[in-house]
């Protein structure tokens, strides 16, 4: 008997810098550097919101830098919403809310490419209502 089931697609690999190149060009960033600041700053956030296997997983598919700056942040007690997520980044940076929002959808969207589906709808129903769009994904319902 054979398994008709379809193979396993290997999942994106890349180094910290492929990925900042692709954020560059994906977010048209004028600067590596610029970037760059934009990953830090949303993988730190993402850090300090996520918990768990999905947090230990994601690390484990994101490159080496990457999830040193993902996982070297504690988790806040209590989750903020996808919008709250994205005004207390603009708060730390002194960004204004738009350009937050470039960035944290340009690189979550890396991220979401780097996580894989399985992986990044295990991540979307463990945070709270409003990151699948900044993940470059239509919003989840959850049934009543």
């Amino acid at each position: 008997m054979s398994d008709r089931r379809a193979p396993l697609q290997p999942l994106p690999v890349m180094t910290f810098e492929q990925m900042l190149e692709k954020v560059r060009y994906e977010g048209a960033y004028p600067t590596r550097g610029r970037a760059e600041e934009a990953v830090r700053l949303v993988l730190a956030g993402l850090g300090r919101q996520l918990t768990g296997d999905e947090r230990v997983e994601l690390a484990a598919r994101l490159p080496l830098e990457a999830a040193r700056i993902l996982t070297a942040q504690i988790p806040d007690t209590q989750p903020l919403t996808g919008w709250a997520f994205v005004k207390d980044l603009a708060t730390r940076t002194g960004a204004t809310q738009a350009t937050t929002r470039w960035d944290t959808g340009t690189v979550l969207s890396a991220v979401a490419a780097l996580s894989g589906p399985e992986l990044l709808t295990r991540i979307l129903r463990q945070l709270p209502s409003g990151y699948a769009l900044l993940f470059g994904r239509a919003e989840l319902t959850r049934a009543s």
